[in-house]
């Protein structure tokens, strides 16, 4: 195994040197999706893109102030570039959180204006800010104030009735007046009554159209598209109009073929890319640490589910760990009896 592949045996915590101004790339992220984009998540995808944005789940001021901090904020090393993404509506609380997360080391701190579940929407977090662009101003130019790493916004088209694109222009255009440079755009409305967050997900339409026309419109900033994305084709076609591609679900299920490329796709960078094999190789010093920290096997590697999709043993190597990992005394040999179902052959 290439060596230039394994995963350093380090843990990041606490405070470290913050970025000192935007030098983030963007280009190419990974989207911050509840339950998914964990540290451990974090960890596997660094090992097939050394430049992919990778996000944090979406993790609200109150647990950062009143909450375990060190679990919500630690992570590892080798994740940067890494945001930490926050929810809150209060401008004070969420500059207090900023502040931690530049203490913490992370490259850049981003706002949620875009999950629609019922919890986030009774606490003014979420999609629902969408109806109060004076307040998002306020609260980004508070984040900026108490800062030096970027802070940015991620937003919904609008939400309920508030979805037409001029509403969508004052939006962007009041978020602009707060400071923010950069923003994110879930290019689908959030319908907050009736629909679950996972409907929101893939009922409402999606409108490439209007993120293509805010960029027209506001060349100066940069416009990250979001939403319905699944291959790199697709990516190259969204970014002869915006600056960046963001991507979920598709990044998640089946990650290779697009974490894989991307590099040498989007950041210059010509490193042979590493097979899927070998990104579950080196994954081992990583699942090591974790299990003798006391992580269960199947809670870390659940995230490697969608490694070898569409590949000749992929679907046993995920019915394996699926009945094995969860078992009292599931050790990296259990990981290794999975990859073993998976021929050689198959592993570009």
């Amino acid at each position: 195994m290439n060596e230039n592949h394994a995963v350093e045996n380090t843990v990041k915590s606490g405070a470290n040197a913050a970025t000192t101004q935007d030098t983030v790339n963007r280009r190419f992220s990974v989207a911050p999706m509840m339950d998914w984009t964990t540290s451990d998540c974090r960890v596997f995808h660094r090992l097939m893109s050394r430049h992919t944005l990778l996000y944090t789940e979406m993790v609200t001021t109150g647990a950062l102030i009143h909450g375990d901090a060190a679990r919500h904020l630690d992570y590892h090393v080798s994740e940067h570039p890494i945001a930490l993404q926050l929810g809150g509506s209060d401008p004070q609380a969420l500059a207090h959180c900023a502040r931690m997360a530049q203490e913490w080391g992370y490259d850049e701190v981003n706002l949620n204006v875009g999950c629609p579940s019922d919890r986030v929407q009774n606490n003014m977090i979420g999609a629902c800010l969408m109806a109060h662009p004076q307040l998002v101003s306020e609260c980004l130019a508070e984040m900026q104030a108490a800062v030096r790493i970027p802070v940015t916004v991620k937003h919904r088209l609008g939400i309920d009735d508030l979805d037409s694109f001029e509403h969508l222009h004052r939006f962007v255009e009041a978020v602009k007046d707060g400071g923010c440079t950069s923003f994110t755009i879930h290019a689908r409305k959030a319908i907050l009554a009736g629909l679950s967050p996972k409907e929101n997900r893939d009922i409402p339409p999606l409108i490439y159209d209007h993120v293509y026309r805010i960029k027209q419109l506001f060349p100066e900033l940069e416009i990250i598209i979001n939403g319905g994305i699944k291959t790199l084709d697709e990516c190259d076609t969204h970014l002869q109009h915006v600056d960046g591609v963001m991507i979920g679900r598709e990044a998640y299920q089946n990650p290779w073929p697009l974490l894989s490329q991307v590099d040498t796709r989007y950041f210059g960078d010509d490193r042979t890319a590493p097979t899927r094999m070998e990104t579950a190789l080196a994954f081992i010093p990583y699942l090591e640490q974790r299990l003798a920290q006391g992580a269960p096997l199947y809670a870390v590697t659940k995230h490697l589910l969608g490694l070898f999709h569409g590949q000749r043993g992929g679907k046993q190597f995920r019915r394996y760990l699926s009945e094995n990992g969860h078992q009292r005394g599931a050790a990296v040999d259990t990981f290794k009896a999975a990859l073993a179902l998976v021929t050689d052959h198959q592993n570009r």
